[in-house]
């Protein structure tokens, strides 16, 4: 009996280990943030966020836009405001199912619903008017949730923030993105 538990046991530990999100870990100028990803729902969102990392793109990035009571944008510019070059943007997955509520990492992108490249951003608070349809018919893809560093994502808000060129709600003290390290990828 105790070797079947124990088989039993094994197998639950196995299948949970195969079912895990990738998880990556945020260390910012503020603190770390530990977000999971959702590669199921979201899996080409997913798949670019963890090639970034991988290349080490968001190494010295910053949170150029945050918005109290809306959402903290990063992943694009360097603390001087150049933007970065990218790859081609990916397709918009939004229709899959998961809401921009507070704390969840969502693409961002321009008005074309097929332009999200490097940058994302995070809900401070329940942003459906982003979730799909949205305003425009296709809405935001949200790839991820915060599961811990919520408290340094609302640090973010203290921040005075400034204009910078064409760029508005910009932290007058960057918030630096120092490196996105990977937990796991499954």
């Amino acid at each position: 009996m105790l070797q079947k538990l124990s088989a039993l046991a094994i197998g639950l530990l196995a299948s949970a280990a195969v079912l895990a999100a990738p998880t990556v870990e945020l260390s910012t100028s503020l603190g770390k943030i530990t977000v999971e990803l959702a590669g199921d729902k979201a899996p080409k969102s997913t798949a670019n966020f963890l090639q970034y990392a991988k290349d080490g793109f968001y190494d010295g990035t910053i949170f150029h836009r945050v918005i109290p009571g809306f959402m903290a944008q990063g992943g694009g510019f360097d603390a001087r405001m150049n933007q970065k070059s990218t790859r081609a943007p990916i397709e918009n997955e939004a229709k899959n199912g998961l809401k921009n509520t507070r704390g969840t990492l969502a693409m961002a992108r321009k008005p074309d619903p097929h332009s999200a490249t490097a940058q994302f951003f995070i809900n401070l608070k329940d942003n459906d008017f982003l979730d799909y349809p949205g305003q425009d018919g296709w809405g935001y893809t949200v790839f991820g949730k915060v599961t811990q560093g919520m408290d340094i994502v609302d640090k973010m808000t203290q921040v005075p923030t400034t204009n910078a060129g064409m760029h508005q709600n910009v932290p007058q003290t960057p918030i630096v993105i120092q490196n996105v390290k990977i937990i796991s990828e499954k």
